[in-house]
């Protein structure tokens, strides 16, 4: 007897009232969209729970991908029994002898929520744990700290026996929080910041600002393929490439060196604004930590934000850079992030950036350049690529967004 069924516990859910059916049915899509590399796996929504069928699909094949879906507390591969309590014991015993951790000492939870079974849960928990014992040596109960706790749910299309569990990514199913627009530098902190949306629910495009021939082709692979492991957390992600030298090349001729940075910033804002309204999305994300480096003060933060009025997620403003750095390690984006190609933010990069940059002073600095036509032109000369689609496949095309 083999493992057959996952079964799925939601995390925040239970939180969620009213909201609550939707929220699992954004998550069972979810879980069906990490899933298409198995296409005989089959998930079905119950209440409090999510059960996939393997039908013959790889076990291990199955669970990789649902490590990493928002808004899974914990899975557990389980094994179906019928609603027989002959079967239940057998079958609890065949799932202890297939956990692949150590079972000297064991405890039984069972759980009966189909309550015209006969037995209370009480009394199934000694049945099973007597079964148990009969059928094993040097195996003991332990009811305080069990090597294995052997869990049985009975519900009214079967019996689901579970031994131990895993540990899900938590927070909230993509798709529950509307969309973020998230300003993708290719660095270290952005795809954290990506990241860490999508944990709270939130669907993700991205903004990259490319500056050809300073920036290489290699720096933009590199933004692509952060952008394709963003994918793994949460579906379909899209990603808007702004071309963005020939405003560079205005700002280094006509803005004071030491206010380039910030006026830089200001015009990426716009224009990331402008590519969100038009797309429907109500907030921007950035991977800003508060002090990190000089356009991260929160003077800079003032003066910078003024050009918008849509609100800017910074999930990593308290974060060290070294708690960073380890969130981009366990995410898989840290070896991409190192690669030592350069951003536009680089390029063009000033001996010494004022630290406490003041609103008027850079409105008085935009206003010797016309550097409205800049952001017209490469708004609308702005290629999207979806990447993580149905297929899996990538699309490009350019943005009509004049």
């Amino acid at each position: 007897m083999q493992y057959d069924h996952i079964l799925v516990r939601y995390g925040e859910l239970a939180l969620k009232g009213k909201n609550r059916t939707q929220f699992e049915q954004t998550l069972v899509r979810n879980i069906r969209f990490a899933l298409q590399g198995t296409p005989g796996a089959k998930v079905k929504r119950t209440f409090g729970r999510a059960i996939i069928e393997l039908h013959g699909e790889p076990l291990d094949e199955v669970m990789e991908p649902l490590r990493h879906v928002f808004g899974i507390s914990s899975f557990s591969p389980a094994m179906r029994a019928s609603n027989d309590i002959e079967a239940i014991k057998e079958t609890a015993l065949q799932a202890l002898l297939q956990h692949k951790g150590d079972t000297k000492t064991f405890k039984v939870n069972a759980r009966r929520s189909y309550k015209p079974f006969p037995i209370s849960s009480q009394d199934i928990n000694p049945m099973i744990g007597s079964h148990i014992l009969k059928n094993t040596e040097e195996t003991t109960v332990d009811v305080h700290h069990p090597d294995v706790e052997i869990n049985v749910e009975i519900r009214e299309q079967g019996t689901y026996i579970t031994c131990g569990r895993i540990e899900g990514a938590g927070g909230l199913p993509v798709g529950t929080a509307g969309s973020v627009m998230l300003m993708l530098s290719g660095g270290i902190d952005s795809p954290v910041a990506g990241y860490l949306s999508m944990k709270r629910g939130a669907e993700l495009e991205a903004v990259h600002f490319h500056s050809p021939p300073y920036t290489n082709e290699r720096a933009r692979k590199k933004v692509e393929d952060l952008t394709k492991v963003l994918t793994t957390f949460g579906g379909s992600v899209k990603l808007h490439v702004v071309p963005f030298t020939e405003l560079q090349k205005a700002i280094h001729s006509s803005i004071p060196s030491n206010y380039s940075m910030t006026i830089m910033r200001r015009m990426m804002l716009r224009i990331t604004e402008r590519i969100a309204a038009d797309r429907g999305v109500l907030a921007l994300a950035n991977g800003e930590s508060m002090g990190q480096v000089a356009s991260q003060t929160l003077e800079s933060m003032y003066t910078i934000n003024e050009v918008t009025n849509m609100p800017i997620l910074r999930p990593l403003v308290t974060m060290d850079k070294q708690e960073v750095v380890d969130i981009s390690e366990k995410i898989g984006t840290y070896p991409i992030s190192i690669r030592p190609y350069e951003d536009c933010c680089t390029i063009f990069l000033p001996s010494e950036s004022v630290t406490k940059p003041r609103r008027e002073k850079a409105v008085r600095f935009e206003n010797t350049m016309d550097f409205q036509s800049y952001i017209e032109e490469a708004v609308e000369n702005t290629e999207m690529i979806t990447f993580g689609g149905e297929s899996g496949e990538t699309e490009r095309d350019m943005d009509s967004l004049l």
